[in-house]
């Protein structure tokens, strides 16, 4: 489990600070048109080292936070807990989340990366899309087509017990798609099972992303709400024991405290 060492985060918790830039400079900085524009640069940016193969975990990593950072310069303010629970990894693990934006697919990566080897598991379409086709390839996702759910389940369970086996950890979103309300019983068990058939353990995280709405043109270029505050809580991990239908159990009621919690906020 190597450790890229990159600061980005170095204490268990962090928070966005109050940015005190002039008023004018947030007025600009704040509206949707610059942050789709400053995304879509980063992305071609980052299409262009995938296809010259330059697209490696430390560019993986550096990359993602430069959206985060956009994120915090376009208003978001971030409430993060737990990157103990990822930098004490000494083992492949499990991850799973709610997903409620295309937030998660773009930060998760240098949360997550400068600890330790990861993959996603992704629509195939993305691995085919003209723009975000060639860095996710790059990162060598497990590709799922969403048609057939046995074939599916059959590629997670196959590809994921091998990625595991060679050191790199699994990101799952067990909901299947973007969910602005979380619903338990749309999340699977996909991750803890893969976790006990690879008898690695389970880190769960809780997330709350509707900062970045999603698109009705362009689900991913949607608008942004800085009255909304970015709430994530990365758990620790859960050994899978029986048949895992506790601890799934355990991993939904983790989920669904937190953004009660979150809700209270308002």
């Amino acid at each position: 489990m190597a450790n890229l060492n990159l600061d980005f985060f170095q204490e268990n918790n962090y928070t966005t600070k109050d940015n005190s830039r002039l008023f004018i400079d947030k007025l600009f900085l704040n509206t949707r048109l610059y942050f789709i524009i400053k995304y879509i640069q980063l992305i071609f940016k980052n299409r262009k080292l995938a296809l010259q193969n330059k697209y490696d975990r430390k560019s993986w990593s550096l990359s993602s936070y430069d959206v985060f950072k956009l994120i915090e310069s376009c208003g978001g303010k971030f409430n993060i807990e737990g990157f103990d629970n990822l930098r004490n990894c000494n083992e492949p693990v499990i991850i799973v989340s709610n997903h409620m934006s295309a937030m998660e697919s773009m930060i998760f990566p240098c949360l997550i990366a400068p600890f330790m080897e990861v993959t996603f598991v992704v629509k195939e379409s993305l691995t085919k899309h003209f723009l975000f086709g060639p860095v996710m390839r790059a990162r060598k996702p497990i590709a799922v087509g969403r048609s057939n759910s046995r074939e599916d389940f059959i590629s997670v369970m196959k590809q994921g017990q091998e990625f595991l086996k060679e050191g790199t950890s699994v990101v799952i979103f067990p909901q299947g798609g973007r969910r602005e309300i979380f619903k338990p019983e749309e999340f699977n068990s996909l991750g803890v099972r893969l976790a006990k058939s690879s008898g690695v353990k389970v880190i769960p995280m809780a997330i709350k992303t509707d900062f970045w709405g999603n698109g009705k043109l362009v689900k991913d270029l949607g608008p942004i709400n800085r009255d909304k505050p970015i709430y994530i809580n990365i758990g620790e991990p859960v050994t899978i024991k029986g048949s895992g239908k506790e601890e799934n159990q355990q991993i939904v009621n983790f989920i669904v405290s937190n953004l009660k919690v979150w809700d209270n906020h308002k």
